[in-house]
């Protein structure tokens, strides 16, 4: 397949759809930039829904409007894409179209219950892994269990990202605070405690809804 042709946008030139895909604190002045540079659609792929929907709401009114966030790094497409669709239309159908061809699980959801969910799948998620790679001393080979293991390769997963991404990921989305003081809790339990909040933890465990 070829690679796609990139080259700067001529000053006030405009196209069939605009997409914005910058980092997320960034998206705002973005798509107020680029979104009256769209003839039919514009779409954001930064990360957080509430914001960038708003923003095309306010400056492209008239135009379809989607948001997706690609819940996988490139390399490792398919995976989730859930979708808000606040402006139906024939580009963003193609788009969302497009995605389930490439085998790619593209599901629609709300601004509130996507930006609520990524309080736990990434602020709360990346949160509790960094801070077992702070934590965790090297250990000879031949020691780790199956959970240790598991959770030591998730560490290397997250350690190859960027860390400027994943500090914007901390700034938009509340849940570390909830790690926090869940380990606090953890470290100062006295035995029964422990116990009882182990029992807890597998009671009320996360489940898919």
């Amino acid at each position: 397949m070829d690679r796609p042709r990139t080259r700067v946008a001529e000053p006030g030139e405009r196209f069939d759809a605009a997409c914005i895909a910058v980092p997320i604190p960034a998206a705002e002045a973005a798509i107020a930039t680029h979104a009256p540079r769209a003839r039919e659609a514009v779409f954001d792929l930064t990360g957080t829904m509430e914001q960038p929907v708003a923003a095309m709401r306010e400056h492209a009114p008239d135009r379809e409007r989607l948001s997706l966030h690609p819940l996988f790094s490139p390399g490792n497409e398919p995976g989730n894409v859930p979708v808000v669709i606040d402006g139906d239309g024939p580009v963003g159908r193609t788009v969302t179209e497009t995605l389930a061809d490439r085998g790619n699980n593209v599901f629609e959801t709300t601004v509130e219950e996507h930006d609520r969910a990524m309080e736990t799948v990434q602020a709360r998620t990346h949160a509790a892994v960094l801070a077992y790679a702070i934590a965790a001393e090297p250990i000879p080979e031949g020691f780790h269990t199956p959970v240790s293991e598991r959770l030591a390769a998730t560490a290397d997963g997250l350690l190859d990202g960027t860390p400027q991404v994943y500090a914007d990921i901390q700034a938009a989305f509340d849940g570390a605070e909830d790690v926090a003081a869940a380990v606090e809790e953890i470290a100062t339990a006295d035995r029964e405690h422990f116990e009882g909040l182990y029992e807890r933890a597998g009671r009320d465990r996360p489940r898919e809804k």
